[in-house]
């Protein structure tokens, strides 16, 4: 295979985006070095001079997708003068994240990076799209103390990963759902995560 001629700086950008796909292809276990770097036409030695093992760069790809994450919050409340239009679209971006790129959801919210070791590249990023989570929440309520506002985050985020796991793990029968429809559904869990208590 003819190696592909990267400027300084490219190939980073370039295991970043592979290994994105292989996640969403395999799921984080699909993710190596050497086959990135053979995929990628490149030695096997050239990956470690920008990431140090896999977990780093999966932890990169998680960080990337905290901080779409993180923005796509932010455009849901810049979009919507309304809080309560502005939180139900931020619940949506999540439920989008979700359905979209299960690979990424899953390894940003089920996988073991964000542990007591993860690495200040990622808990960065998770930090901003927690915040703007909660600005989203306490919006609705600014006479709310911020106890109240991280027990509504909570229970809302709950809410939608729960909602989440169901739908992904096929756990969601006919007998249990009929007559709503699959939209009907995502709008009772949308409801759900504008209750104030």
């Amino acid at each position: 295979m003819a190696r592909k001629g990267y400027h300084h700086g490219d190939l980073r950008a370039a295991l970043i985006q592979a290994a994105a796909e292989a996640v969403e292809q395999g799921g984080p276990d699909a993710v190596s070095l050497r086959d990135l770097a053979k995929t990628l036409g490149v030695s096997t030695a050239a990956p470690y001079r920008h990431f140090a093992d896999r977990r780093a760069l999966l932890a990169e790809v998680a960080a990337q997708g905290f901080e779409q994450l993180a923005e796509d919050y932010g455009r849901a409340a810049a979009r919507n003068p309304d809080p309560k239009v502005a939180l139900r679209d931020t619940a949506r971006a999540y439920l989008g994240l979700a359905f979209r790129r299960p690979g990424l959801f899953r390894l940003m919210f089920d996988s073991d990076l964000m542990g007591p070791d993860a690495p200040a590249s990622l808990t960065g990023p998770a930090a901003r799209s927690w915040e703007a989570l909660h600005a989203a929440v306490a919006a609705i309520d600014p006479q709310a103390d911020d106890a109240t506002i991280k027990r509504r985050t909570i229970t809302g985020w709950s809410t939608l990963h729960g909602f989440i796991a169901l739908v992904s793990g096929g756990r969601l029968k006919g007998f249990m759902t009929e007559p709503l429809t699959e939209a009907e559904l995502v709008e009772a869990i949308l409801d759900k995560t504008l209750i104030a208590d």
